[in-house]
């Protein structure tokens, strides 16, 4: 006789549940496997919360310690360095008023030093920042007599870099420099005639008749453009009025000198903008005799370069995860 029951000594051979949709352990697979995507991704967010708590607290501990510059007296005999570096801006981190005073103060003060020596490599920038620090060089020679300041220039010193440079005793270059460009800009653009073609109206409105001064969606006004070139010219004059105190009579008589051109390193020597062919070392070798070189250029802090790159690591780190859980298939 055939019997259908299950046979109690082999449970294999019971009948296997249904794996439809319906069925319980499929709805049971699906929630376990979603509670341990949720474990998982809470996983994530402790151990990235954790390594940033254990990051900030190193960065804290190493900000305590941690020098921007060149502050300590040095003492013995040696030749200081500062380098000035890119555009002179205020947000620079080695050509602004910021960096470059403090690293002035204390090359000068330094009873060490024989001599500093500005190492630049600028294009120009702000003639308010320039005019700042020359007015500063100037003050110090003063104070410290016994201290040259001598300018080494690497690719260029243009505009407001060579404003700074004019304070110093001595201006050294190489043969092909880019020295000079003593002059004064203000760029700006016009759009009026694109907005005359695509029919697009300028509404601007202004407490003050000179408020849109410059506004590159207005025709330009001729009394505002005589007012600007004016100011222009009060500013070159600043610039021009530095650059003979500084140099004197080594200035050759050329109207082009202040006209806004730049030369090589040579023809800079030739027109007087510069003394002589020269490098860090050699000057610090032949003319201070004073081989060492200190290195007083105010830097920025390693711990301020590891705060930015931590910030934006945990901005990228967020937005990677908030996309991940954002477009997680569920």
């Amino acid at each position: 006789m055939n019997d259908h029951t299950s046979d109690p000594v082999n449970p294999a051979s019971d009948p296997a549940p249904s794996a439809g949709a319906n069925s319980p352990y499929t709805s049971f697979e699906r929630i376990a496997q979603e509670w341990l995507n949720e474990q998982k991704a809470n996983r994530r967010w402790r151990v990235f919360f954790r390594f940033g708590l254990l990051l900030i607290g190193l960065i804290a501990i190493w900000a305590a310690f941690d020098f921007k510059g060149t502050s300590k007296q040095v003492h013995t005999r040696h030749t200081a360095v500062i380098e000035i570096e890119g555009e002179i801006d205020a947000g620079s981190a080695t050509a602004s008023v910021n960096s470059i005073l403090p690293a002035l103060h204390d090359a000068f003060t330094d009873e060490g030093s024989v001599g500093i020596i500005l190492r630049v490599n600028s294009p120009g920038g702000s003639p308010v920042q320039s005019a700042i620090v020359n007015d500063e060089i100037n003050r110090l020679r003063k104070l410290y007599p016994k201290k040259p300041v001598y300018v080494v220039v690497e690719d260029m010193c243009a505009s407001g870099c060579y404003y700074i440079a004019a304070a110093a005793d001595r201006i050294y270059v190489s043969q092909a420099s880019i020295v000079g460009s003593i002059g004064v800009l203000m760029s700006s653009f016009g759009f009026t005639g694109l907005m005359d073609k695509l029919g697009i109206e300028r509404r601007l409105m202004t407490a003050g008749e000179n408020k849109a001064m410059m506004d590159p969606f207005s025709a330009q006004n001729p009394r505002h453009k005589e007012f600007t070139q004016g100011m222009l010219k009060e500013i070159h004059q600043q610039f021009i009025a530095a650059v003979k105190h500084g140099r004197g009579k080594r200035l050759k008589e050329s109207p082009e000198i202040f006209s806004g051109l730049f030369w090589t390193g040579s023809r800079a020597i030739n027109l007087g903008l510069a003394d002589g062919l020269g490098t860090v070392d050699s000057v610090a070798r032949d003319v201070l005799k004073a081989e060492d070189l200190i290195d007083y250029t105010v830097r920025e802090g390693l711990s301020d370069r590891v705060l930015k790159k931590f910030g934006a690591a945990v901005g990228e780190s967020m937005a990677k995860t908030m996309t991940t859980e954002m477009f997680k298939p569920r």
